[in-house]
């Protein structure tokens, strides 16, 4: 397991007790170097969307936790908020709770001439991802997907 999945996987199980106290859940976990800084970005979500105070609570909850815990060598910058609208849909359970809505989907590469598609996501497994555009389904191989993440309406 590499630094990356350690340090997630173990600031997931610290906030595990954490968000059942204030009544999130969690979204995802990443960590990431960009430029000279590392960041611990943790997104939480709920029904009826985060606010500030969520972001709040959980953020000095988790501080308290990993500075208890210090299995993060590292300086880094902690940061919590909401996956937002557009959020990205990176794991499966991701993809499960958008099943049947509006998404967009980027390729590494063209495919048909195009690297940028939108519907609704029908299904996915392992190995693809199902979109349906003008009634017509499309099955993309995950290992050619960059993104899929759900379209904004506006």
């Amino acid at each position: 397991m590499s630094k990356k999945e350690t340090y997630e996987g173990r600031t997931e199980a610290l906030l595990l007790p954490i968000v059942e106290q204030y009544g999130v859940e969690i979204y995802d976990v990443e960590y990431v170097k960009e430029g000279r800084d590392y960041y611990l970005r943790v997104y939480i979500d709920k029904p009826e969307g985060v606010n500030i105070q969520d972001c709040e609570n959980v953020s000095r909850a988790l501080s308290d936790a990993l500075d208890t815990e210090d299995f993060i060598p590292d300086a880094y910058i902690l940061e919590v908020s909401s996956p937002g609208l557009g959020r990205v849909l990176k794991k499966d359970r991701h993809l499960e709770k958008s099943l049947g809505e509006t998404v967009e989907l980027k390729a590494y590469k063209p495919i048909e001439g195009h690297k940028e598609f939108s519907g609704i996501l029908k299904a996915f497994d392992a190995g693809t991802v199902t979109v349906e555009t003008d009634g017509v389904s499309r099955t993309f191989e995950r290992a050619d997907i960059a993104t899929v993440r759900l379209a904004l309406d506006i």
